[in-house]
C-alpha cells in the first residue's frame, strides 16, 4: 500500500514542481493563496532541510510571508507515508482527519501570520537573495511513470529503517511502559494532556512514518487519539532542528509567533478530535 501511494503522489510531483509552486503562488490573495498554498503542499513533502531555500524563492518572489508559511507548515506535515500507514492502521476516517486537519493549520496559521504584518523580521539578507530557477525537463508519460517507479523504490526504501525503528520503539513501549503511567500523564482524564503532548514532541524529529507505530502503541496504552495526532504533529511540524533551521531567515520575534501559532494549533486540534472521537 505505501509503494503504491508513493507510486502515486510521485506522479502527481512531476507536475508540481518548486518552479510550478512558486509561480501559482505567486500574485494570490489572502485566504485563496493560503488555500493553493496548503493544498499544493501536500504533494509536495519538503523536509526541514528544504525550508530555507524554499523561504527564499518565496520571498524573492513576492510570495506574501503568510501564504510562504501556509505552504511551509503543510509541506512537511502533511506527509503522504504517514496518510498511507494510518490507513492501514487506523482506518480512511483517521487518515482523513490527519490530512484535513493539517490543511485547516496550514491555511488558518498562514492567514494568522499574514494579518501580523510581520515582514520585517525576516532577515534582511533574504530580500536581497537571487536565486535562479534551472530549466525544467519536459517529460512524457513513460518518464513519469518510470520516475514515479524511481520514487516509490527510493522513498520506501529511505523510509523503512524509520518505520522499524518506530515499530522497535512502540515494542518496547507495549513491553515496559507502565499503563498506568502514560494514563495518568496522557491519557484522557488530564485535561492537560495535549499540551503536555505537544511540548514533549517539540525538541523530538522523526520521519513521518517512524511515528505512526509509536503513535498506534501509544493509543493502545491509554492515550486518546487526538492527543497522539497532537504528539505526532508537534514532532513532524514543530520540531527543535527546523526552529533552528528557519532561524537562519527569520529574526526571534517571527520564529515565536510561528512556533506559538502551531502550539495552540496542534493543542487545538487534540482537544477537537478527542472531543469528537470520545
Amino acid at each position: 500500500m505505501l509503494a503504491v501511494i508513493v507510486f502515486g503522489v510521485a506522479i502527481v510531483r512531476t507536475y508540481i514542481t518548486p518552479h510550478r509552486v512558486k509561480k501559482w503562488v505567486a500574485g494570490r490573495t489572502e485566504g485563496v493563496g493560503n488555500v493553493v498554498a496548503a493544498i499544493l503542499g501536500i504533494p509536495t513533502p519538503f523536509c526541514s532541510c528544504s525550508a530555507v531555500p524554499l523561504f527564499i524563492r518565496f520571498v524573492e518572489s513576492r510570495v506574501p510571508l503568510g501564504i510562504t508559511f501556509s505552504f511551509l507548515i503543510a509541506s512537511p506535515l502533511i506527509n503522504e507515508v504517514a496518510a498511507a500507514m494510518l490507513l492501514a492502521m487506523f482506518g480512511w476516517q483517521i487518515a482523513l482527519i490527519y490530512i484535513v486537519s493539517g490543511l485547516i493549520i496550514a491555511i488558518v496559521a498562514g492567514v494568522i501570520i499574514g494579518r501580523l504584518h510581520l515582514e520585517s523580521e525576516v532577515e534582511e539578507f533574504v530580500y536581497k537573495c537571487k536565486l535562479h530557477d534551472l530549466a525544467e525537463k519536459i517529460m512524457n508519460w513513460k518518464d513519469r511513470v518510470d520516475f514515479g517507479i524511481s520514487e516509490s523504490k527510493s522513498i520506501t526504501l529511505k523510509v523503512l529503517p524509520y518505520i522499524i525503528i518506530g515499530i522497535a520503539i512502540a515494542a518496547v513501549i507495549h513491553g515496559y511502559a507502565p499503563a498506568d503511567f502514560l494514563v495518568n500523564i496522557a491519557g484522557p482524564d488530564n485535561p492537560l494532556a495535549v499540551p503536555i503532548a505537544v511540548l514533549i514532541g517539540i525538541p523530538l524529529y522523526s520521519n513521518a512514518a517512524g511515528m505512526i507505530p509509536i503513535m498506534e502503541v501509544l493509543t493502545a496504552k491509554g492515550m486518546a487519539l487526538g492527543t497522539a495526532l497532537a504528539f505526532m504533529m508537534a514532532v513532524i511540524g514543530l520540531s527543535l532542528p527546523e526552529m533552528i533551521i528557519l532561524r537562519k531567515v527569520t529574526k526571534i520575534k517571527l520564529l515565536v509567533f510561528f512556533a506559538g501559532i502551531l502550539f495552540v494549533s496542534f493543542a487545538l486540534t487534540g482537544y477537537l478530535f478527542n472531543a469528537i472521537l470520545g
